[in-house]
């Protein structure tokens, strides 16, 4: 486990503790879902810049693979 000390304005602070943010899970699956929000990002910019026809099979399992990841989040958060 690695302790993380960050600096926020009071009332954010104070804002985020009453709605239960700041617990170390929450902060948790805070950070894996904007990891996993990047990561998608990442890969449309890719093939944004790619045409069609050069969408090669690693980058569609790389896609296959973020897709059923974030599914399968969604189904775990929604019990």
């Amino acid at each position: 486990m690695t302790t993380v000390a960050i600096e926020l304005p009071d009332d954010l602070a104070q804002k985020a503790s009453a709605a239960g943010l700041l617990a170390p899970d929450a902060i948790a699956d805070l950070l894996r879902e904007q990891l996993r929000r990047r990561a998608l990002e990442h890969l449309r910019e890719r093939s944004a810049r790619m045409p069609f026809d050069e969408l090669t099979p690693e980058i569609e399992q790389e896609i296959v693979a973020e897709v059923k990841a974030y599914r399968a989040e969604r189904r775990s958060r929604q019990g």
